[in-house]
């Protein structure tokens, strides 16, 4: 799908031609190039311009994430048919943990996360993988940070196909292995409840809830449901499932990394055995 720029005016003045000379040079390449222009000049829609004429997935980076929503609010309203993503640091607040010599204090990590953010970080990570084409990120500098191995992530991805045969135990467990949690009662965000042949699911990135029907060992109906009315508002012969989190592993790499610290903790006992030990050989190569 093309970038489809929606709004109610036209470049003027200055505009078209920055349109031109910006999309020129990043059709031939230039590694860089700056957009001059006072407040309120127009610089958000010259770009937003840009990245029709481009038409390649874009990332626009911010110094904070109070600029970094309200360019994600601009081009949302510009590209309103379009992937327009939001990626920042999910922390309210953080406080690392830390030792005071001085006061023999030690203080202990607290943090607390944004809900919503991490939502949309997620629906930002899922749209990226879904080979989309008109995506665009809006993010502060916090996307350096790591997110885990992208490939895991999408190894994760759970594919359902209406008319497939899939046994539904084997799909729950699809889900409990991609990190949603079952709740039968309350279903908030990243849980998932099971009602006979009915299973819905609180999509971790959408306000959505997905409802998937089997009938025996097949699936009937892959419908989207407003979870406040109940109402379907949309059916699909096909959907990707991404996982509730951005921190997916695999089993083999769980597996892998639990042989490695067994491993490290038999030498670093023998090597504590030895110390106490004083006609037992000491090895410190792994110490």
């Amino acid at each position: 799908m093309n970038f489809e720029l929606t709004s109610a005016y036209q470049p003027t003045g200055d505009q078209p031609e920055a349109i031109a000379q910006l999309t020129e040079g990043v059709l031939q390449g230039v590694p860089a190039q700056t957009l001059l222009g006072v407040t309120g000049s127009g610089k958000t829609f010259t770009i937003a311009n840009v990245v029709k004429n481009i038409n390649k997935p874009t990332l626009i980076l911010s110094h904070n994430k109070t600029l970094a929503a309200q360019l994600y609010s601009e081009f949302k309203s510009f590209f309103p048919n379009n992937a327009v993503e939001y990626y920042v640091s999910y922390y309210d607040y953080y406080q690392p943990e830390a030792y005071l010599p001085g006061s023999d204090t030690y203080i202990e990590k607290d943090l607390a996360i944004n809900d919503e953010i991490d939502k949309l970080r997620l629906a930002a990570t899922s749209a990226l993988l879904s080979g989309r084409q008109d995506v665009l990120v809006v993010s502060s500098v916090s996307c350096i940070y790591g997110m885990g191995n992208p490939a895991d992530f999408y190894s994760n991805v759970i594919d359902v196909e209406k008319g497939k045969a899939v046994n539904r135990n084997v799909f729950l467990r699809r889900l409990v292995d991609s990190l949603y949690v079952r709740n039968d009662i309350d279903l908030n965000r990243g849980n998932f409840r099971v009602k006979g042949d009915t299973v819905d699911i609180a999509l971790a990135y959408s306000d959505h809830i997905l409802r998937i029907i089997f009938w025996g060992d097949e699936v009937d109906a892959i419908e989207e449901v407003d979870p406040l009315s109940g109402i379907t508002v949309g059916v699909f012969e096909s959907y990707k499932i991404y996982p509730a989190n951005l921190f997916m592993t695999t089993k083999e790499a769980t597996q892998r990394a639990i042989h490695m610290i067994e491993d490290d903790l038999t030498r670093q006992v023998a090597y504590f055995e030895s110390m106490a030990d004083p006609t037992k050989p000491k090895d410190c190569t792994n110490v």
